[in-house]
This record gives C-alpha cells, sequence and structure tokens, in this order.
C-alpha cells in the first residue's frame, strides 16, 4: 500500500445545511475560489494552530520542570521553616 506524503491530497466529505451551502458559495466566489479550498485552508489553519499550541505546551512545560531562578537567596532551612514547637508556643 503506497504511504501518503505530504504534499498528496485525498477527498473529504462533509455534511452541511443547505443554507450554509449556499451562503458558503457566495462566499467563495466573493474570493474566487472554490468551497472545497475555502475548507481546505480553514482546515490547515486550525490544523497549524494546534501545532503551535502543542509546541508552546512543551516548551512551557519544559521551561517549568527546569525552574526559574527569580534572583535573591535565601538562608533557611527545611527545620527553621517547619519549626513545629516555634508554631505550638504560639
Amino acid at each position: 500500500m503506497p504511504t501518503a506524503t505530504a504534499d498528496q491530497k485525498q477527498n473529504l466529505t462533509v455534511r452541511l445545511s443547505r443554507e450554509t451551502i449556499r451562503k458558503a458559495k457566495i462566499l467563495a466566489a466573493k474570493q474566487s475560489t472554490s468551497i472545497s479550498a475555502l475548507v481546505a485552508e480553514q482546515v490547515d489553519k486550525l490544523v497549524g494552530e494546534d501545532d503551535a499550541y502543542q509546541q508552546a505546551m512543551k516548551r512551557s512545560l519544559a521551561l517549568m520542570k527546569q525552574g526559574f531562578h527569580m534572583g535573591g537567596v535565601h538562608h533557611w532551612d527545611r527545620e527553621s521553616l517547619h519549626d513545629r514547637v516555634a508554631l505550638r508556643e504560639r
């Protein structure tokens, strides 16, 4: 079975209301294109936006995992932060 490359096109059947099809024909005519080209452009745009979102998510998660140095230095340890005796004496 042959494998599809990015340049190969494949047909897709979509069911739309008659009114949507009527309006799409008018829109396509205004833009000197076809309904198929309008749909393909919008689907390509959605897929591209999702790809960009996924890449941004991966970068953000990697940065969060790495952590950020916000400057400053802390001079405390776990014991002083969780001093139970001092908390009970309050």
